[in-house]
C-alpha cells in the first residue's frame, strides 16, 4: 500500500512538473496565465495520483505493463523541454538553449522536405507570418516530430527484441485495457487486431491531416496564435505526441492479439496431444 501510494505521488509530481515546465522558463501568455497553469498542474497531479493509487483501473491504459506509459511520458517531456529551450533562446538565450536551437535547426533541415509533416505545419501558418516565427515553427515541428519517431522506435524495440509484455509477468487485460470490453461481442483477437490497425493508420495520417484541417478552418475561425511561445509548445507537442501515442497503442494491441493467438495454438496442440 505504501509503495503504491509513493509511486502514485511521484508520478503525479512528474506530470505536474511537465505541465509547469513551459511556464517556469517562458513569460506568461495572459494576465492570469500563471494561475491557470498552476491549477492545471494541480489537476494533473490529482488525476494521476488517484489513478495509480487505486487498485481498480479507470482510464489510463497499460499502467501495469511498462515501459509503455514511461516511454510516453519521456517522449512528451522531451518534446516540451526541447521546445521550451528553443523558444527561450529567442527571449533569453543561454549556452544550453543555443545548443538545443542549433541541434533543432539541423534536425529541421533534414525533416523539412516537400510533403513532409513538418513542411505542412509550416504551410499552415498565415501568408503574412514573420520570417522569425516561420523559422521557429519549422524548428519546433522538426524536433517534436523526430522525438515522436524516436519514442515509437523505442517501443518497437521493446516489443520486437525485449519481448514486451511477457518480460513483466502475466498480462492482465482488465487492468491494462480498462476501456476494452472482452465480452462486448465478437472474437477478442479480431477486435484487438482491428483496433490496433485502426490506431496505427490514424496515427500515421494525423500529422498530415491536422495541419491541413487547421489551414481549411482558418477561413472560418481564428487560427491558432503560434506567435505565443507556450501555445506553440503545447500545440506542436500535441500534434506530434497524439499520433505517436496512437501508433504505440496500435502496436501494443496487435502484440497482445498475437500472444492470445499463440496461447490458443499452444492449448490446441496440448489438447490434440492428450487426445492422441
Amino acid at each position: 500500500m505504501i509503495a503504491r501510494t509513493t509511486g502514485a505521488a511521484i508520478r503525479g509530481l512528474l506530470v505536474a512538473l511537465l505541465v509547469l515546465t513551459p511556464a517556469l522558463y517562458l513569460p506568461a501568455s495572459t494576465q492570469n496565465g500563471t494561475e491557470i497553469v498552476v491549477f492545471l498542474a494541480i489537476l494533473a497531479f490529482i488525476l494521476t495520483f488517484s489513478e495509480y493509487n487505486s487498485a481498480f483501473p479507470s482510464l489510463i491504459e497499460f499502467r501495469d505493463a511498462p515501459p509503455v506509459n514511461r516511454l510516453r511520458f519521456v517522449g512528451l517531456m522531451s518534446m516540451v523541454m526541447f521546445l521550451t529551450l528553443i523558444c527561450k533562446n529567442a527571449y533569453a538565450p543561454t549556452e544550453v538553449s543555443g545548443l538545443v536551437y542549433s541541434m533543432g535547426l539541423m534536425i529541421a533541415n533534414v525533416a523539412d522536405f516537400p510533403y513532409s509533416p513538418v513542411r505542412l505545419v509550416v504551410l499552415m501558418l498565415p501568408s503574412d507570418a514573420a520570417a522569425p516565427l516561420v523559422e521557429l515553427v519549422r524548428i519546433a515541428a522538426g524536433v517534436a516530430y523526430v522525438v515522436a519517431l524516436v519514442t515509437i522506435a523505442s517501443f518497437a524495440y521493446a516489443v520486437k527484441w525485449r519481448g514486451w509484455p511477457t518480460g513483466n509477468g502475466a498480462f492482465n487485460v482488465w487492468t491494462n485495457l480498462p476501456l476494452f470490453d472482452p465480452t462486448k461481442g465478437g472474437d477478442v483477437v479480431s477486435r484487438l487486431q482491428r483496433d490496433g490497425r485502426l490506431n496505427i493508420c490514424i496515427g500515421v495520417l494525423l500529422p498530415f491531416l491536422i495541419p491541413a484541417l487547421i489551414k481549411l478552418l482558418a477561413a472560418v475561425i481564428d487560427p491558432i496564435a503560434l506567435s505565443n511561445p507556450q501555445t506553440l509548445i503545447w500545440t506542436l507537442s500535441a500534434w506530434a505526441f497524439l499520433p505517436a501515442s496512437m501508433i504505440m497503442r496500435g502496436m501494443a494491441t496487435l502484440r497482445i492479439a498475437g500472444l492470445i493467438v499463440e496461447k490458443r495454438r499452444a492449448y490446441s496442440t496440448s489438447e490434440t496431444t492428450q487426445a492422441a
